[in-house]
C-alpha cells in the first residue's frame, strides 16, 4: 500500500508528456575537447566517389531529437542506475569472497541503455561484450539472472555457473553466449547476419529456420581496445562488402587495462580509420549522453533495418571504475584524469537532467533508487542461496545431448552396397557434398577458391575451379552462389562466420585451404567453436564441420604445405577430429560429420586424394560410420600396428613384407582421433601382445604419445614387450625430395619397427 502511494505521489509531481517531448538533445554544456575530441554527431561518409567522374557530397542530414516520454525517461534512468548498482553490488560481495570476479560496465551506461532501447529483445540478435550490463538489463534481463551468474549459480541463464560474471547470454533475449576473447564476437555476428541475408534469398530456409525475422538486425560490441585486433577488420570487410545489417557499436572509454588509445590506434580515433569503407554508415556520440546516443542508435538501428548495409556507432563513453578488480588505475591514470571522468558520469548528467527539465526532483529520484537498491539487495540474497552446478555435471554438453554420432543410428556400414565405376577420396567426398546439399537445404559451403566461378556471367565460358583440389567441383553450378560461395583469404573470417551462421540454424560445412595456414583460425576454433555449446551450458550450439588438406608425403610440399600436427586439436574438449584412409570411408565419415550436432575437423590427406589403391564405387546416400569404430585393414596374430591416414598404406606394404619372414600383423586404421576405438585396440593389443603405434606427426609430443601411454597403463599386463611408437623426425619437412623422405615416416621405418619389435 506504501509502495503504491508512493508511486503515485512520483506520477503527480512528474511534469506532462507534452513538456517532457520539448527536451533538447542537451542539458549541459558538452564535455572538454581533451577528454571527448569527436564531434557529437555526424554523418555517415557518402559513398567513394569514382575517380572519373566526381559526385558532390551530400549535406549532413540533422540529428533528430528523440520523443521520449516520462514514462521511457524514467525506466531508463532505473535501468542506467540498475546497472551501476549492480557493479557496486558485485564489488562489495568480491570484497567479501562471496564471489570470485567481478569487471563492471561503468560508465558506459547511456549509450548501452540507448541501444537496448532501438533493438528488439527476442527478434534482433546481440553479441555484447563485458561492459555491456545496461544493454542486458533493458531488453529484460534481470539483476537475480545477473547475480546468479556472478555467485556461479546452477540457475544463471548466462552460462550455468561455467562463466565469469559479466560474460552474457540469454537463449530467449537473443543473446548469443559471449567469451573471454577480445573480438572474437565480431566474426560470429557477422555470420549471424550473413545467415539472415541468405535465408532471405532461399525460400525453403524461411520454413526451416527457426526464429528468423525479416527486418532482423544484429548488434555487436567492443571497446576501443579491440579495434587492434585483426578479426574487427576482417568482419568490418565482409559486413561491408554483403551490406549486413550490422550495427558495431564501439564503446570508447580510452582505455584497453592501462593502453590509452593513442598508443592502441594510429592517430587517436578509430572513426577516421575505418571511413574507407564502403556501404558502412558511421556516426560518432557523446556515450555519457542519453538524448544524443538515443538519436545516433536510432538511426543506426533504422539504417540496417531498411537494408541499407552495416552501421558503426563511435561512442565516447568513461571508465570510473578499474577495468576489473585485477586492475587498479591508480597505477597508471592520474587523478585529474580521473575526476574529469567523474564529472561526466552519465548516471549524474541524466539525472541532472530529469530534475532541470522538471522530470522528477530530488526526492523522487532517490525513492527510485532506494526501491532499485532494495531489489538488488533482495537479488542478491536469492542469488547466494541458490545451488551452484553438481560437479557430476561437469562433462555435460560438451558434446550434443540428444545427438550421438558414435550410437547404431549411424552405422550403416555392413552390408553397405557399392555400385559405379571406383572412385578416389576426391570423387566420393564430393559426391556426399552433392547429396548432402539436396538433403539438407540448410547446409551452405565456402571458403577460399572452393567455387565454381564467383563472377556467376563467366560461369558458362570456364570450366570452374571448385576448390584447390577440386573436391567442391560443381557445387556451385548446382546449388548457387547464395549457398556455395567463396570466403576472403582469412581463416579466423571463414571459422567465425561460420560459428554464428551455425548459431542461427543453418549448417556450414567450410574450407580450410592448407592444414597450415589453419593457424589464424585456431583461436575460433579452440575459444569459441569447440566451447559453445559447454559455455553456454547447451543454450547454444554451433555444429561446424571444417573440412581440411592435410599432410605430407608431396613432391615439393615443403614447410608450408606438409603439416600435419593433429595433437594440437585432438586435445580440444568439444571438438570432434576425423581422418580418413580411403574413399569409402572419407564418404561415410564425412556424411557422419554433417548430420551429428558437434563441431568437426575433417581432414583430407592431400597424398590419399588420388591414390589408386583406396579407390571405392559409390555407396548408397545413406552410407554412414560412426565416430570411435576403427577399422581392421589386416589381420594378424603376431604384432599389432595402431594407425591412421597416410600411414595405413605404408603398414600395409611393411606387413606384407613381414609376412614373408613368417610375422604376422594385424593393423587397426583409427578412422576417427576423438573419440578414438578403444576397444578395437584394447581386443587388437590382447591378442597379439606387442603394439606399434604409427603417425606422420613428429614422434616427440605427438598423437601416438596418448595411445601408447593408455597401453602401457590399461593393457599392461598383456604386453610382451614395450610398447613401440613410429613418426616423423623431430623437425620440419623439407623441400628437396630426398630430404622430405628422411623426415617423414616411411614403410622402411615400419619394417624395422615390426623386425626390432618381435625379436624382443
Amino acid at each position: 500500500m506504501a509502495a503504491s502511494r508512493r508511486h503515485s505521489k512520483l506520477e503527480t509531481a512528474i511534469m506532462s508528456d507534452t513538456k517532457v517531448l520539448r527536451l533538447v538533445k542537451k542539458s549541459e554544456a558538452g564535455l572538454p575537447e581533451s577528454v571527448f575530441t569527436a564531434k557529437a554527431v555526424t554523418k555517415a561518409e557518402p559513398k567513394p566517389a569514382p575517380a572519373i567522374k566526381p559526385v558532390p557530397r551530400e549535406k549532413t542530414r540533422p540529428l533528430e531529437k528523440p520523443r521520449l516520454s516520462r514514462e521511457e525517461m524514467l525506466k531508463l534512468f532505473r535501468t542506467m542506475y540498475a546497472s551501476r548498482r549492480l557493479d557496486d553490488k558485485e564489488i562489495q560481495m568480491k570484497r567479501q569472497n562471496r564471489i570470485f570476479f567481478q569487471i563492471s560496465g561503468a560508465g558506459h551506461e547511456a549509450i548501452l541503455v540507448a541501444a537496448g532501447m532501438c533493438l528488439k529483445p527476442g527478434h534482433d540478435w546481440f553479441y555484447p561484450y563485458y561492459r555491456d550490463r545496461a544493454l542486458c538489463l533493458q531488453l529484460g534481463m534481470t539483476p537475480l539472472e545477473m547475480l546468479l551468474e556472478s555467485v556461479g549459480a546452477e540457475a544463471d541463464p548466462n552460462s550455468h555457473g561455467r562463466q565469469m560474471p559479466s560474460h552474457w547470454g540469454h537463449k530467449k533475449l537473443n543473446i548469443v553466449s559471449q567469451s573471454s576473447p577480445t573480438g572474437t564476437q565480431l566474426l560470429q555476428a557477422v555470420g549471424c547476419a550473413e545467415a539472415g541475408y541468405r535465408i532471405k534469398l532461399v525460400k525453403e530456409l524461411k520454413r526451416r529456420v527457426k526464429r528468423f525475422r525479416n527486418d532482423e538486425v544484429v548488434y555487436v560490441s567492443f571497446g576501443d581496445g579491440t579495434t587492434s585486433e585483426g578479426e574487427f577488420w576482417e568482419a568490418l570487410n565482409t559486413a561491408c562488402n554483403l551490406k549486413l545489417p550490422v550495427v558495431f557499436l564501439c564503446e570508447d572509454n580510452g582505455y584497453a587495462i592501462s593502453v590509452p588509445v593513442e598508443v592502441q590506434t594510429a592517430g587517436g580515433d578509430i572513426s577516421r580509420l575505418v571511413k574507407g569503407f564502403p556501404n558502412l554508415y558511421r556516426q560518432q556520440c557523446d556515450g555519457t549522453d542519453l538524448i544524443e546516443s538515443v538519436a545516433v542508435m536510432r538511426r543506426a538501428v533504422d539504417n540496417c533495418r531498411k537494408n541499407r548495409g552495416p552501421s558503426f556507432v563511435h561512442a565516447k563513453v568513461i571508465r570510473p571504475y578499474s577495468h576489473s578488480l585485477s586492475d587498479d588505475e591508480r597505477l597508471y591514470r592520474p587523478d585529474e584524469e580521473r575526476t574529469s571522468d567523474a564529472e561526466h558520469d552519465p548516471i549524474k548528467r541524466f539525472g541532472a537532467l530529469l530534475v532541470k527539465e522538471g522530470v522528477a526532483n530530488q526526492d523522487e529520484l532517490q525513492q527510485l533508487k532506494d526501491e532499485v537498491d532494495r531489489e538488488i539487495s533482495e537479488a542478491a540474497d536469492l542469488a547466494l542461496a541458490s545451488p551452484q552446478p553438481a560437479p557430476e555435471t561437469a562433462t555435460d554438453f560438451v558434446y550434443s545431448p540428444t545427438v550421438d554420432p558414435t550410437s547404431k543410428e549411424f552405422d550403416t556400414e555392413e552390408g553397405v552396397e557399392l555400385s559405379g565405376n571406383p572412385g578416389t577420396m576426391v570423387d566420393l567426398i564430393n559426391r556426399c557434398l552433392h547429396t548432402e546439399m539436396r538433403r539438407d537445404s540448410r547446409m551452405v559451403v565456402f571458403g577460399e577458391d572452393i567455387a565454381d566461378c564467383s563472377r556467376e556471367k563467366f560461369l558458362d565460358k570456364v570450366k570452374g575451379k571448385g576448390g584447390v583440389f577440386k573436391v567442391t567441383a560443381r557445387l556451385q553450378r548446382e546449388f548457387g552462389s547464395v549457398r556455395v560461395f567463396n570466403s576472403p583469404l582469412a581463416e579466423a573470417n571463414i571459422v567465425g562466420r561460420a560459428i554464428g551462421m551455425a548459431t542461427r540454424g543453418l549448417k556450414p560445412v567450410v574450407e580450410i585451404q592448407f592444414f597450415d595456414y589453419i593457424w589464424p583460425a585456431y583461436h575460433q576454433i579452440h575459444n569459441e567453436l569447440a566451447l559453445m555449446r559447454w559455455r553456454s551450458g547447451n543454450e547454444f550450439s554451433a555444429p561446424v564441420v571444417m573440412r581440411v588438406p592435410v599432410g605430407g608425403y608431396l613432391k615439393g610440399g615443403a614447410i608450408y604445405h606438409s603439416q600435419s600436427g593433429v595433437t594440437v586439436f585432438t586435445q580440444i574438449p568439444g571438438l570432434r577430429v576425423v581422418y580418413p584412409s580411403n574413399a569409402l570411408d572419407a564418404n561415410g565419415l564425412l556424411r557422419t560429420s554433417i548430420r551429428c550436432e558437434d563441431p568437426v575437423l575433417f581432414l583430407e590427406h592431400k597424398h590419399l586424394y588420388r591414390q589408386a589403391y583406396n579407390k571405392s564405387p559409390y555407396p548408397p546416400d545413406e552410407f554412414m560410420i560412426p565416430f570411435g569404430k576403427a577399422r581392421t585393414a589386416r589381420e594378424g596374430t603376431d604384432l599389432s600396428i595402431i594407425t591412421y591416414g597416410a600411414l595405413v598404406q605404408r603398414s600395409v606394404v611393411a606387413a606384407r613384407e613381414a609376412e614373408k619372414q613368417g610375422i604376422s600383423v594385424e593393423i587397426i586404421d583409427l578412422r576417427t582421433l576423438n573419440p578414438y576405438d578403444w576397444n578395437a585396440i584394447a581386443e587388437s593389443v590382447t591378442k597379439t601382445s606387442r603394439v606399434i603405434v604409427a603417425h606422420e606427426d613428429s614422434l616427440s609430443w605427438g598423437y601416438g604419445a596418448e595411445i601408447a601411454a593408455r597401453i602401457s597403463s590399461e593393457l599392461f599386463e598383456y604386453l610382451d614387450a614395450p610398447v613401440r611408437r613410429v613418426g616423423a623426425l623431430d623437425t620440419f619437412v623439407g623441400y628437396a625430395p630426398q630430404l622430405e623422405d628422411a623426415i617423414l615416416p616411411q614403410s622402411a621405418d615400419v619394417l624395422k619397427a615390426i623386425w626390432e619389435l618381435h625379436a624382443y
